[in-house]
């Protein structure tokens, strides 16, 4: 757990909703975000999708680390798909640790070249189940290998759809699809499940890890 007494400043992407009854649309953000954050001692920064510039606003919090949440498909909402981008664009020219959360990790995934795949079945959603840890680094530090974690979503990514330089550390035991990843040059780190919604000793460690760059990079 983390030691250090300062607090980290992490910004983290928003959902789109229409709101009902109104004619525009909104930025929302679960409430079981803020409560984690806390634990981890951060300051939390929601970005805004309608930002002229994305640069210039992350230029002024001095990030420790960057969150690409959950919720809908990428395509649903032109604005977000550009502001998550933007922010990836960012995250890796100032080496900012970048954590993507399901749909989080499918941008990252496609960012660098990778694709995403609809699943033909409900496997994967709303039913928890085992991921098996595959890399030695978060298997030491968890002293575990292997992991069950909650599942909400109905797109897979498998070891033939891996963007480029990004290698995976946790597989389900479902149907062998890519539940976490980490990209070998950049602190950047997908996971399919929401920690979120079940947080534990486990998803802090592995959240506190990733915003350190300890997970896989060890610096």
């Amino acid at each position: 757990m983390m030691k250090n007494n300062k607090k980290l400043n992490i910004g983290i992407s928003l959902r789109i909703v229409k709101a009902k009854n109104y004619e525009e649309k909104r930025d929302a953000l679960s409430h079981d975000w803020p409560p984690l954050l806390e634990k981890i001692n951060s300051n939390i920064i929601f970005i805004p999708n309608n930002l002229v510039n994305v640069e210039n606003f992350l230029n002024d919090f001095n990030l420790d680390g960057i969150i690409l949440s959950g919720g809908d498909n990428i395509g649903d909402d032109q604005e977000r798909d550009k502001t998550e981008n933007q922010i990836l664009n960012f995250a890796i020219k100032n080496k900012i640790p970048l954590f993507g959360v399901c749909r989080g990790m499918q941008v990252i995934n496609q960012y660098f070249g990778g694709s995403i795949i609809k699943n033909n079945n409900s496997s994967h959603v709303g039913i928890p189940h085992v991921v098996n840890l595959i890399h030695k680094n978060i298997m030491s530090i968890l002293q575990i290998n292997s992991l069950k974690v909650n599942s909400f979503h109905n797109n897979v990514i498998t070891t033939s759809t891996l963007g480029k330089n990004i290698e995976p550390f946790a597989i389900t035991n479902i149907d062998k699809t890519v539940e976490g990843f980490f990209h070998k040059n950049f602190p950047i780190v997908g996971v399919m499940w929401h920690p979120e919604r079940n947080f534990n000793s486990d998803n802090q460690l592995i959240i506190e890890q990733i915003f350190s760059k300890k997970l896989f990079w060890n610096e």
